[in-house]
């Protein structure tokens, strides 16, 4: 039975705890991510969940945050999901993004909207591990409202029941599901209404059961969650403590 590890990590462009994009100069970010990578190396994850990380943006630095870490950690797989585009001077390139030490099958970006700046959405990616498919959702939802929330949810749930009837028989288990939900810690909000629609699937554990993950600093909220199915067992989970964004990162391990 394989034993995998996962961390999911809003890296908030490479800027660390500088709280204003864009003053953050590109020597800087570089060393950030240096910094970032070598967090990596010392959680050794199998694969790595990030989100608010850019392709090539003036706001950071305009080089590929994703190609720089993926050197710098050694993983041999990498797939970007760009939720925003925008050409011209000021031009952006983010989303989200999966570092790999297993292969990817398929990979699959669906965006909620059509902002060319700060708009959401989630990669999908299939993984494959021991000749078995894992699948696996990387999100980012709505940092403010939640209907939005909601709303954004309801994409993916749709999303998720067509792809499960036309492929579900050859994932391993059901999707996981990890990433920024900027859930505000109501009981009603995205991470409870999510628990709920997924128990179609199967019974789902939400982690961290406890700990805070926002702001980095003095955690006083937690935003960033990572949903496993009932086939993944044995699990243990680490909110670990980083002041290199402000997020902190979330780690799992278990078997599945």
């Amino acid at each position: 039975m394989p034993r995998l590890r996962l961390v999911t990590f809003n890296i908030a462009h490479g800027r660390g705890l500088n709280p204003i994009q864009g003053l953050t100069s590109p020597r800087m970010l570089r060393v950030n991510l240096r910094r970032i990578a070598a967090l990596l190396d010392r959680l050794a994850p199998d694969v790595v969940a990030l989100q608010e990380i850019d392709e090539r943006s003036r706001w950071a630095g305009n080089f590929d945050h994703l190609d720089y870490l993926r050197v710098h950690t050694q993983f041999p797989h990498s797939v970007f999901g760009i939720n925003n585009r925008r050409a011209g001077l000021l031009n952006l390139c983010y989303g989200n993004a999966v570092l790999s030490r297993h292969g990817i099958r398929a990979a699959e970006t669906v965006v909620f909207g059509q902002r060319r700046l700060g708009e959401k959405g989630f990669l999908y990616v299939e993984l494959e591990v021991d000749g078995r498919c894992l699948p696996v959702v990387n999100l980012h939802l709505h940092f403010s409202s939640r209907a939005a929330r909601l709303r954004q949810l309801e994409l993916l749930l749709a999303w998720l029941r067509e792809k499960h009837r036309l492929h579900g028989k050859r994932w391993a288990v059901p999707p996981i599901i990890c990433g920024d939900f900027n859930n505000p810690g109501t009981r009603d909000d995205a991470t409870a209404s999510l628990l709920s629609h997924l128990s179609d699937y199967c019974d789902y554990a939400l982690h961290p059961a406890i700990g805070k993950t926002f702001p980095s600093p003095l955690p006083r909220r937690t935003l960033d969650f990572i949903f496993l199915p009932a086939g993944c067992r044995n699990v243990r989970c680490e909110v670990v403590r980083s002041l290199l964004s402000d997020h902190l990162p979330v780690a799992v391990e278990f078997d599945f």
